[in-house]
């Protein structure tokens, strides 16, 4: 294995001497269990790959993202230090796979979208509900970006903020109906239900189904929830406001999803929304395809989606830029993680808890660096 390290080293040295900061901090180093570091970049490296085993050292060999990350899960490579700096230097590795990415946009094609959907969803959001609570704030449980006064503001606070953003947006009182695209972990239906507002919650995974529903019995709340696809949901009569948080990368044709927000609402209706974005759309990792969020779904590309919106009859109402509001978001739900690292693996695997843990950190790295940003925005039907 030290011959073959060895080589690993000199190939990371080719790529790295333009890649890596030349001053300062930056650098990261690699070893074997017990033998020395090489060390590659200026100053002290911050984070260390260790390499446990000789799959682990072939999967490095390959310079592949995904064989690397998979690696990881497997805890046939280790991380010593901070992982987010690690996860910064990813235009370090290959990430080509041009099957894997084709058949992203063929499957719909062949089984139809609101199938496909289902199956995709399930293999983010259908785990026990306790496990993402571990995580998110404890007031809401809330799967999308808060809304912060101040950095060092609790989490909690900046979702209720956003919430009661999302509320005011739509001008949703008493009695009014609201449709919830995407009900996650009832973060909007219990907020908005406590307010004598009748939630409509959509879903199509049954861990959240059952978890909202739940939720609304013990609560009292005027609402319900239903497992059905947006594109499938046909109620008796139009809403007064749609709200959807953090589900529009799972619908990625901006121009269907319009029309359906236009059938469904009333004239003078609003819809808001919020989304993490990218400015090519489609621009994920194979890793984080295969990983976190399988399926055909995009980060939000903003000037797509207002194309969409200006062939629409909808009006845009309102922008804000929270590229800053979901890095401290997610800089709180990976500090979470991390906090409950030995119950997650306890409960749910090592590698369940390293899964989660490069998403999220790699979502910190990335909103930190404008890899990714993120958009809340707000549409009106005349």
């Amino acid at each position: 294995m030290d011959t073959r390290f060895r080589r690993l080293v000199r190939l990371i040295e080719k790529r790295a001497s333009s890649l890596l900061p030349q001053g300062g901090e930056g650098g990261f180093a690699l070893r074997l269990p017990g033998g020395p570091a090489a060390v590659f970049g200026a100053g002290d490296p911050a984070v260390t790959l260790v390499v446990h085993d000789p799959r682990g050292l072939a999967a490095l060999s390959t310079l592949d993202a995904t064989a690397i990350g998979e690696a990881y899960l497997r805890g046939l490579l280790d991380v010593e230090g901070d992982l987010r700096r690690l996860l910064a230097l990813r235009d370090l590795f290959t990430d080509r796979h041009p099957l894997r990415y084709v058949y992203r946009f063929l499957r719909p094609l062949l089984f139809g979208q609101v199938a496909s959907d289902r199956t995709w969803i399930a293999k983010h959001y259908d785990e026990d509900p306790d496990f993402y609570t571990l995580f998110l704030d404890r007031r809401h449980r809330c799967y999308s970006q808060g809304v912060f006064a101040r950095d060092d503001e609790p989490l909690e606070d900046a979702m209720t903020r956003k919430l009661d953003f999302a509320l005011e947006a739509v001008g949703a009182r008493p009695g009014d109906r609201v449709l919830d695209v995407g009900g996650g972990w009832g973060a909007f239906t219990e907020h908005a239900g406590r307010r004598g507002i009748r939630v409509t919650s959509l879903t199509i995974s049954a861990a959240s189904e059952r978890y909202i529903r739940a939720l609304v019995e013990r609560e009292g709340l005027p609402c319900r929830v239903v497992r059905e696809h947006l594109f499938e949901h046909r109620p008796a009569e139009r809403y007064d406001g749609i709200v959807n948080l953090g589900v529009t990368e799972h619908l990625p044709d901006y121009r269907a999803t319009l029309r359906v927000y236009e059938r469904l609402l009333k004239p003078g209706g609003k819809v808001c929304l919020d989304a993490s974005a990218t400015r090519t759309k489609h621009d994920v990792s194979d890793f984080f395809e295969r990983y976190i969020f399988p399926g055909n779904g995009s980060p939000l590309c903003l000037h797509d989606y207002l194309a969409a919106v200006a062939r629409s009859p909808f009006r845009l109402r309102v922008v804000h830029d929270d590229t800053h509001n979901y890095q401290l978001t997610t800089l709180h739900w990976a500090q979470n993680l991390d906090r409950h690292r030995e119950e997650v693996e306890r409960r749910w695997g090592a590698a369940q808890y390293r899964r989660f843990q490069v998403y999220l950190w790699g979502c910190v790295d990335g909103f930190s660096r404008d890899v990714i940003q993120a958009y809340r925005w707000v549409l009106q039907l005349p």
